[in-house]
């Protein structure tokens, strides 16, 4: 369920990467609900049209662009078609779940390419889109670029490595007029992981978030409509973490 948010972005044009599933497409959801413009960006071009057709029906205003985050001249020619831009979601990210000494190159260079060096360079194509309308990016990093975890090294190496692209980014270019701010998700159920949630391992995490439960999509709702609005007009660089307590659960 949608929460019930007081939300106006009419005139907005928002791009979101990773698009066609998960976060993605709830962010996608969310900015279309508030009657943004949207711009869903992803591999599976089907997958994508139906969401676009569902957000059409639900009275939203969307489009999509097939492009794989990956591919330098995808990035170059989605910049292309885009036009000026008010906000940058850069969500788009992998996981492979190996302890370190499983972990390939491939593994490694999948996922710091993808939610590393992917992100960086969707910003600096979308960089004269957003200048033009003094916009904001929003990075979706993680709890596990602040916080350790088994089995997920390259992926937490990764999204630390978003929070210092973010504040890095939002130093550069501040001066032009564009904001760089992130959210930190903890754990959020999602239909990929529910199962997950009712194991035994998957139960005594939750005992851990000093909130006893799993985030929902919406709880990260607040969060982004923040950073992705004039709300935060005085915030750059700023990484809002969103997790139940998790991060300042004790030892």
């Amino acid at each position: 369920m949608r929460s019930e948010l007081n939300c106006d972005l009419q005139g907005k044009r928002v791009l979101v990467t990773g698009a066609s599933s998960g976060l993605g497409a709830h962010f996608a959801s969310l900015f279309a609900a508030c009657k943004a413009e949207v711009i869903l960006v992803g591999r599976r071009l089907r997958v994508l049209e139906e969401i676009v057709e569902r957000l059409r029906a639900e009275g939203g205003t969307a489009t999509c662009i097939q492009a794989d985050v990956n591919d330098a001249a995808a990035r170059k020619a989605m910049a292309e078609s885009v036009g000026e831009l008010d906000v940058l979601v850069n969500n788009a990210g992998v996981v492979i779940d190996k302890p370190a000494l499983q972990q390939t190159e491939s593994d490694w260079d999948t996922v710091i390419d993808t939610n590393l060096k992917a992100m960086f360079f969707v910003a600096v194509e979308l960089a004269a889109a957003l200048k033009a309308r003094k916009g904001a990016i929003v990075n979706v990093a993680s709890i596990l670029g602040l916080r350790q975890a088994g089995n997920v090294l390259p992926y937490a190496v990764s999204k630390a490595g978003v929070v210092q692209l973010t504040k890095s980014l939002a130093l550069e270019w501040a001066r032009h007029g564009v904001r760089v701010n992130a959210i930190a998700p903890g754990y959020i159920e999602t239909e990929l992981n529910q199962e997950f949630w009712q194991t035994p391992p998957g139960e005594a995490l939750i005992k851990r978030i000093p909130q006893r439960r799993l985030g929902q999509l919406e709880d990260l709702d607040g969060p982004m409509l923040l950073l992705g609005s004039d709300a935060s007009r005085y915030m750059t660089g700023t990484v809002l973490v969103v997790d139940g307590g998790h991060l300042t659960s004790s030892l």
